[in-house]
């Protein structure tokens, strides 16, 4: 079976034979791939009128565990967004009632981000829905292959994700 990454490549390789473009054969697939999940994750959100930042913030709650909540600092680690950026997302979250902000027990000045019950059904739809799309953008894959496909794609992120600082 063809695919675009394959017309794009043989046109390189007829234009370019003086390169080397084996990793647009992966590379080129995966980014095509990103934006097609892009498309089906905001599809998955719309669905219960989310933003994909929005969703992004209400499951890094979700996941902490009970009672659900976290520094704005903790966000800003798992969402990889700027301090303002962070502070602007909580503000609207709060406005739609799916976060509230409450004083750090442990620090006077800080402040912790809590899902509220709203926000946490919200973060549950959603993510039952995204698995939804998700499952089905896996289906032509076995169960043995979308293993294969996890750990090598684990290996070409890993070190993008431990780069310390």
């Amino acid at each position: 079976m063809e695919d675009e990454v394959d017309r794009l490549v043989a046109a390189w390789r007829r234009e370019r034979p003086d390169l080397d473009v084996e990793p647009l054969e992966v590379l080129s697939r995966v980014s095509r791939l990103a934006r097609h999940l892009d498309r089906a994750r905001r599809i998955a959100f719309s669905e219960h009128n989310l933003e994909p930042w929005e969703f992004d913030v209400l499951t890094s709650l979700r996941r902490a565990g009970a009672p659900y909540q976290l520094s704005p600092g903790q966000l800003l680690t798992q969402t990889l967004v700027t301090s303002g950026t962070m502070t602007n997302r909580i503000d609207r979250l709060t406005k739609k009632n799916l976060v509230e902000r409450l004083p750090d027990p442990s620090d006077r000045r800080g402040v912790l981000v809590r899902l509220t019950a709203e926000g946490r059904d919200k973060a549950d739809q959603s993510l039952a829905g995204l698995l939804a799309q998700e499952r089905a953008i896996l289906s032509e894959l076995s169960r043995h292959q979308r293993g294969e496909l996890a750990s090598l794609l684990r290996q070409l992120t890993a070190p993008f994700d431990n780069i310390p600082g």
